[in-house]
């Protein structure tokens, strides 16, 4: 069993975007893993394992618009069904 179950990732576009800002409120506020935020003021990209995804698009829809999201469970993927 996993500790972190979906494999959740995302783009954000807006302005004034802070990576660093990003990677720490995550980082402090919600429940994962395997942390990935990176880009730039207008785009950021995010990669993250949680248990609670909703928390994590709640959070980036506060910053700009979100797109591309994509969610797998990679607890199904293990077990060889699609995810």
């Amino acid at each position: 069993m996993l500790e972190f179950r979906y494999d959740t990732q995302l783009l954000i576009e807006g302005t004034n975007l802070d990576e660093d800002a990003i990677n720490e409120y995550i980082t402090n506020n919600l429940k994962g893993d395997c942390l990935l935020a990176v880009g730039d003021e207008e785009l950021i990209k995010i990669h993250f394992h949680t248990n609670e995804p909703w928390d994590l698009l709640k959070y980036a829809s506060s910053l700009g618009e979100i797109y591309d999201i994509v969610i797998e469970d990679m607890d199904r993927q293990a077990r060889g069904l699609q995810g």
